[in-house]
């Protein structure tokens, strides 16, 4: 799918919480080997979102970011997409909540969107589409999560908070999404039933044909429509489950891990969901260079992925010149806690016995 005109990122930033707390703190708890564990997914700490943040919060700061290096008003947006599997409220938007919050204009399109992991990429294509088309002008597609693990899950290990926003429209552009593809199937490898509080997951099934399946042929779609392939792109960004299977698509697909190595951000910050490949995209156009080519596959449970061919422009230059802190800076504040606080934090101890 290639836009009819040209679309792209005007202004994108990210926000990940400062807390963070280390694999083996998790393990001491349940009697594992947590550094083990940690080891075995290349995690060295996660993301803990505070109690008073969520993903309104996260997408509001990461929006208002992205629209300072935009340099547009809120009464110049005219879409607002948030995709998450941690929105506050069941029936009730994110997005309109972000739109208060950025004061914009009522005359706009809003909508929450869900697809596991990859629901900020949704958000992507469908503000390229919209623009393209002429419908809007310019579209801010989030993707942020504060993701969930039940207590002594695998996936306590590697849940973790974070997000990011990008302003997506035409003109002035710091980078050009040139062309976009999905690949997507019924495999169920990861679900949370309505009224749970945590998900489920099929253990190794999550992997061979679920994330490998749908982010190697997404993106060997990508090379097939465009014509390119690994070498044509300096930097790469994989949906990060864990530090291991990105890096092995990576190698997989043709990848070298210096194209990867800029945006895996899974290591130090967790698996944060829907903010996961926006973060590391965020983090890769931080250092990227007019003329850089980047290659971007998102993947979400369920299951499907959108990968996307995005060239970066001279307007990069320009973002140095405000005052928004980059991925790098924002995830070096860090603050560890204890067990405790974090299940105090994520409420997984409540009082009177509710």
């Amino acid at each position: 799918m290639k836009p009819k005109e040209e679309v792209g990122i005007k202004g994108y930033a990210g926000y990940v919480p400062k807390y963070r707390i280390k694999p083996k703190d998790i393990g001491e708890v349940w009697g594992e080997d947590g550094e083990v564990m940690g080891r075995g997914l290349k995690i060295e700490s996660k993301s803990v979102p505070a109690p008073d943040e969520d993903v309104v919060t996260i997408s509001t700061q990461a929006a208002k970011w992205a629209m300072q290096r935009a340099d547009i008003d809120s009464d110049e947006i005219d879409a607002i997409y948030v995709g998450s599997e941690s929105h506050p409220y069941a029936v009730k938007p994110t997005a309109t909540i972000v739109a208060a919050s950025l004061a914009a204009t009522p005359h706009l399109t809003a909508a929450d969107y869900e697809f596991a992991c990859k629901a900020g990429t949704a958000a992507f294509q469908t503000c390229m589409g919209l623009v393209s088309s002429g419908m809007i002008t310019n579209g801010i597609a989030i993707g942020a999560d504060t993701s969930q693990g039940a207590p002594g899950d695998a996936l306590e290990y590697s849940t973790a908070a974070g997000g990011a926003a990008y302003i997506i429209g035409a003109g002035d552009l710091l980078a050009k999404l040139k062309h976009t593809c999905s690949y997507t199937t019924d495999t169920p490898d990861f679900w949370r039933r309505e009224g749970k509080k945590y998900p489920e997951h099929g253990g190794r099934f999550t992997g061979k044909p679920a994330y490998f399946k749908h982010v190697t042929n997404c993106t060997n779609k990508l090379f097939e429509e465009t014509g390119k392939g690994p070498e044509d792109f300096d930097y790469a960004v994989f949906h990060q489950p864990n530090g291991k299977f990105p890096r092995k698509a990576a190698k997989k697909i043709g990848f070298s891990q210096e194209q990867i190595e800029p945006g895996l951000l899974v290591t130090r910050i967790g698996n944060t969901y829907s903010g996961a490949v926006p973060l590391g995209l965020a983090a890769t156009l931080d250092q990227a260079d007019p003329g850089d080519n980047i290659l971007v596959t998102g993947y979400g449970s369920g299951a499907g992925s959108d990968s996307f061919d995005i060239e970066v422009t001279k307007n990069i230059k320009k973002i140095k010149d405000h005052k928004v802190p980059t991925i790098k800076e924002i995830i070096s504040e860090e603050e560890f806690i204890s067990y405790s606080i974090y299940a105090k934090f994520r409420e997984k101890i409540s009082a009177g016995g509710e």
